[in-house]
């Protein structure tokens, strides 16, 4: 069982530099300037031979209103109260500052295991500060450097110390395992059966995109249930980091990922939101599903229009989500509007699905997740061959191909190659001639035949291999370099005298005749001849 560690500390102290060195993987934003992680951030990591469970945290502010900063401690306070130890940070190089003795004295009335560390202790540097760490009376401190992953031995001794038999597994019990494991263990057939039910199970991942305080943080709690899981407000571009969240629904595996606002690419200047917007990115990547949250009182602004074409591009299934239904007057016509509007400016998702609700009410919310997994099951399909090339039959039955050069492009075949999203590959004949029209006609199509409204569909045309074409060898390609070079020189030659003495109009060509073969003079000789050999 993995040991759930928070890692808590006032602000730039490298909070997150060590979340991600222990996690072994970049995943949260780390910059120079203070306050750059604000939501609970989960992740997976090591240890030595320890599974983890990490949560990075906001820095710790000592305020208590009802400012952003105040909403940060009250996140960082829910991290304390479930975890199982908590990895206290100071920074060695500044030393002991009046925060860092507000939030010492915090842990120890919540009655946590707590371990002291110096982080930036490398060099001499951090030395006077950490022995300074003693006087917060919460043991030894242990220095660290978590940029250069130096000090990590002494954390874990530390770690087994605080917790004893954290790492002790039970041999008895695996022995156990392992007997129970080879006498019911599947075999054969049903091992396969086994991993298809294990691929069936995975998470759906979903990925949750929009412009700055469109209402994105807002429904993810208001999804899982839970309205302090991330962090909220009137405030724009509160949400820095692309934030995992593992959910649950109707016994369906779901990870929703929450990400930054995206703005438009000219407005975005300063560092740390050029690494936010990647992140916001790299997450529309690995998704499957995209749901595009956009203000129903102000949607489909340009950003929109290019987030929703970046989804296309990336190949993902995409949902548009009206967020804040409530506050429009006339919603029947507004959402008409709006389909008739993204069919129009976004043809290539034609028939995606569009859902108004709202996170503060509640309303419209049983509406979402239905659409999402029909889409995926939609983005995951796979179609016959033989129900493509009758389909294939009667698309182009219906609207043949337009003639190009006089010449009529004829389709042959068309077969899927792979899903998700589904990837078609169809022979004709002068592919590289096919209009684009023509193409789109193909998609469109094939989208209304087989039900698959809003999914991005990909079609690549190819011109099949003649097998009766002969490949003609030059003469030029048997030869040696040697030859060629003079070959080629010769070839020049010519042209340049063709091209000197250019032959006159209505001047017919010259035919050049064979010579005839003669016949040898020299005798034949017989069997017995000899050749005269040299005179002495």
């Amino acid at each position: 069982m993995s040991l759930k560690i928070a890692i808590v500390g006032r602000p730039n102290v490298g909070k997150s530099t060590l979340f991600n060195r222990l996690a072994g993987r970049k995943l949260a934003i780390v910059d120079d300037r203070p306050g750059v992680t604000r939501d609970r951030k989960f992740a997976t990591g090591h240890l030595g031979d320890l599974d983890l469970m990490l949560i990075d945290t906001a820095g710790f502010e000592d305020v208590t209103d009802e400012s952003l900063e105040a909403r940060m401690r009250r996140q960082t306070e829910l991290a304390v109260k479930e975890c199982e130890l908590a990895l206290f940070l100071i920074d060695a190089r500044e030393g002991i500052t009046p925060s860092d003795r507000v939030f010492g004295e915090i842990l120890r009335k919540a009655g946590k295991r707590v371990i002291l560390v110096a982080n930036k202790a490398e060099g001499r540097q951090g030395d006077a500060g950490t022995m300074e760490a003693y006087t917060l009376g919460l043991g030894e401190p242990i220095p660290i450097s978590a940029e250069h992953g130096e000090g990590l031995a002494d954390l874990y001794a530390a770690v087994l110390e605080k917790i004893p038999g954290v790492g002790v597994e039970d041999e008895d019990d695996d022995d156990e395992d392992e007997d129970e494991h080879d006498v019911a263990g599947p075999v054969g057939d049903e091992l396969f059966e086994q991993d298809e039910a294990v691929d069936d199970g995975k998470p759906i991942r979903l990925a949750i995109v929009g412009r700055p305080n469109a209402g994105k943080s807002t429904l993810v709690n208001k999804l899982i249930g839970d309205l302090d899981r991330l962090l909220t407000g009137p405030e724009a571009g509160i949400t820095r980091d692309a934030v995992s969240v593992e959910w649950e629904w109707q016994g369906r595996a779901v990870r929703l990922v929450d990400t930054a606002g995206l703005r438009r690419k000219a407005r975005v200047q300063e560092k740390l939101e050029k690494l936010s917007t990647a992140d916001s990115i790299r997450a529309i990547t690995f998704a499957e599903v995209v749901l595009l949250i956009m203000d129903a009182t102000h949607p489909f602004e340009t950003q929109d229009l290019q987030i929703a074409d970046l989804v296309e591009r990336e190949g993902r299934g995409l949902v548009f989500v009206l967020a804040k239904w409530d506050l429009v007057e006339d919603q029947a016509q507004t959402l008409k509007d709006f389909i008739e509007h993204a069919n129009r400016m976004l043809p290539q998702v034609r028939g995606a699905p569009v859902i108004a609700l709202s996170a503060e009410t509640g309303y419209g919310l049983n509406k979402l997740m239905p659409a999402v997994l029909k889409l995926h099951r939609d983005w995951s399909t796979k179609v016959k061959t033989r129900d493509l090339n009758d389909w294939l039959g009667m698309a182009v039955q219906r609207h043949p191909p337009p003639s190009v050069g006089g010449k009529r492009i004829k389709p042959k075949y068309i077969a899927q190659i792979k899903a998700r999203p589904p990837t078609f590959v169809l022979n004709c004949s002068r592919a590289d001639e096919m209009p684009e029209q023509y193409r789109r006609y193909l998609v469109n199509s094939l989208r209304e035949s087989f039900d698959l409204p809003g999914v991005p569909i990909r079609i690549t045309v190819k011109s099949g291999a003649n097998p009766f074409e002969r490949i003609a060898i030059r003469p030029a390609d048997r030869l040696k370099p040697r030859q060629k070079m003079d070959l080629d020189r010769e070839v020049k030659a010519q042209r340049a005298a063709r091209a000197a003495n250019p032959p006159k109009p209505g001047a017919k060509k010259a035919v050049h005749k064979a010579k005839p073969i003669r016949p040898s003079t020299r005798p034949l000789r017989g069997p017995g001849s000899r050749r005269p050999g040299p005179k002495r």
